[in-house]
């Protein structure tokens, strides 16, 4: 689950809307700068589908020890030392079934969700906040991702239908840095994040070289990218949410009640140059 605050209580995210947002941010991806991915639909249904696994969890959301959502919030942009505030070892599973559900499906899609998880694991997770027992764990969980890797690829190698252009590291690592990028401007979008940010790795140019692309925001839910990576020089996009009133919940169940009793509305965002 992702939560945005409200002066009433919380707009709530779950997981697959939130990928299925950055899914279409990769659709818009690219102009007479930058690239379009390639092979089309294979990488855009690893962005659109990465978080499919938190699909379960997301249908019964829970609370903190503080009483509220449980969820990526905007204190968590930039940082996974929380975990989202749940169980290390349910997190991981979780994080397990995202990438086998749809690996299972299209090992390339796969592949990058893979790695995109690994790197929320190593690069940006803080392991100084988890116990002994927990760092064993995490251990473990990325030893066996980096294997599940090795396997993909071997798949994919062995795909005919792929170009060798598709097959290649440097392809493959330009594509996690896509999903990277439409997964982290889809997490500013839904907890309206209101501090200037980035895509978090260069983005592949049509000549040839990356470059870094700046998030200013304007406002609520109101972002400019610099440089502007989208054909149409204004995008307007809408993505499901629920809003549950009040800031804290006495236990998870009445969470829940008020998450499933809530209507589900759409929240606008808009990408400027």
């Amino acid at each position: 689950m992702l939560r945005m605050e409200s002066p009433t209580g919380w707009w709530l995210i779950t997981h697959p809307d939130h990928a299925r947002l950055a899914g279409e941010f990769a659709t818009a991806w690219g102009n007479a700068q930058f690239r379009k991915p390639e092979p089309r639909a294979r990488v855009l249904k690893g962005i659109a589908c990465h978080d499919d696994g938190w699909a379960t969890r997301d249908a019964h959301p829970s609370i903190t020890r503080e009483g509220k959502p449980s969820a990526f919030s905007t204190e968590l942009v930039g940082s996974y030392s929380a975990f989202e505030e749940i169980d290390l070892e349910e997190y991981l599973a979780v994080r397990e079934r995202a990438v086998r559900v749809i690996a299972n499906e299209d090992p390339y899609a796969g592949l990058l969700i893979s790695m995109h998880t690994y790197s929320l694991l190593t690069a940006h997770a803080d392991r100084s906040t988890i116990a002994a027992e927990g760092l064993q764990l995490l251990d473990a969980f990325l030893d066996h991702q980096r294997k599940f890797q090795d396997e993909l690829i071997s798949a994919i190698f062995a795909d005919a239908g792929l170009t060798a252009f598709a097959k290649d590291e440097h392809t493959i690592l330009e594509h996690f840095r896509l999903l990277q990028a439409c997964d982290n401007l889809s997490l500013l979008t839904c907890v309206s994040f209101a501090s200037p940010a980035n895509l978090l790795h260069p983005l592949p140019l049509v000549g040839g070289g990356a470059t870094e692309v700046d998030v200013t925001p304007h406002g609520e839910r109101h972002f400019s990218l610099a440089p502007w990576p989208f054909a149409e020089a204004k995008l307007e996009f809408t993505f499901p949410a629920r809003h549950v009133t009040g800031k804290t919940f006495a236990s998870s169940s009445e969470l829940e009640a008020a998450f499933v009793g809530a209507r589900e509305e759409r929240l606008a965002v808009i990408l400027t140059e």
